[in-house]
């Protein structure tokens, strides 16, 4: 009787114990996520020399962050991706902006002349002060007109403070389509990349099972119009988010329309989120030319 008793306190003791460090686990969790990102990504992009100048667009103010490197006639634009849309499956967050800002660390490497990094509406703005926020943006909306037509506004103020010539594209996941997008409306887009791009919202959403985005454009419509653009798109190998295939298939279709102009690549072992950013300024000098 004394062993059993002794056995179900050893066990009672145990059980205790990893209750209490799965607690302490929970509430380390917690702590990490009360730093505020706008507050973390100002401090990451001022260690880098770059500088938070907010451009006011119809109907959103977009955060950007800008570096003059050189003088030059070129800019070099990245895109962030579409951040922190979804808190679970089923509940859409209440704040866009990124945890982990990719395309700026993307940005960090590039030594154009002029660097800027672009965030999407509703990223790294306090939703309370911006009355044209709401989920909608981050969700169904996410490339509707009236947030591909504010992108494109502030693409081109970018051109006009840096007094560029040729503008370089590059967009991370969901600002891969934005890019793509602005590219297909404009007329002095010298280059355009993408990392991670969703490139095709409509055939990523069959593949994920979910819902497609009403009341957004896609990307992959504009292909007809983009054959004579340089271009480079980059996939992970390992990406379970935007798979491989999304980047193919849309070169595929470009090759097939004519174009000598297309290429992509798939990072060997490469997430979406891990993978590319170590090794992006050798993927920046691989040339992106027409055949």
């Amino acid at each position: 009787m004394r062993q059993r008793t002794g056995l179900f306190c050893a066990k009672k003791t145990l059980f205790m114990l990893l209750t209490l460090l799965y607690l302490n686990g929970c509430m380390s969790v917690g702590k990490k996520q009360t730093i505020d990102p706008r507050l973390e990504t100002d401090r990451l992009a001022k260690a880098h020399g770059f500088q938070k100048i907010p451009i006011q667009t119809n109907p959103f103010l977009l955060t950007s962050y800008q570096k003059r490197n050189s003088n030059g006639k070129e800019i070099a634009i990245y895109i962030e991706g579409d951040g922190r849309t979804w808190i679970s499956r089923h509940q859409l967050s209440n704040d866009p902006t990124p945890r982990q800002p990719l395309a700026l660390k993307l940005a960090f490497q590039d030594r154009s002349p002029m660097v800027a990094y672009l965030a999407r509406p509703c990223q790294y703005t306090p939703i309370a002060t911006e009355p044209a926020c709401d989920a909608r943006i981050w969700s169904n909306l996410r490339f509707s007109e009236r947030v591909v037509a504010a992108m494109n506004e502030a693409i081109t103020a970018l051109k006009n403070t840096a007094q560029a010539d040729k503008i370089h594209l590059i967009g991370f996941s969901g600002g891969g389509a934005i890019a793509v997008l602005i590219a297909d409306r404009r007329n002095d887009i010298a280059t355009l990349r993408t990392v991670a791009g969703d490139l095709d919202p409509t055939r990523l959403s069959e593949y994920h099972h979910t819902t497609p985005l009403t009341g957004s454009l896609n990307p992959s419509d504009a292909i007809p119009r983009l054959i004579d653009l340089p271009q480079y798109h980059f996939s992970g190998e390992k990406d379970t988010i935007v798979p491989p295939f999304i980047a193919q298939t849309f070169v595929l279709r470009l090759n097939q329309q004519g174009s000598h102009c297309a290429k992509y690549k798939i990072i060997p072992k490469a997430t979406h989120h891990e993978g590319i950013e170590s090794i992006w300024s050798t993927l920046l000098q691989l040339p992106v030319t027409c055949l």
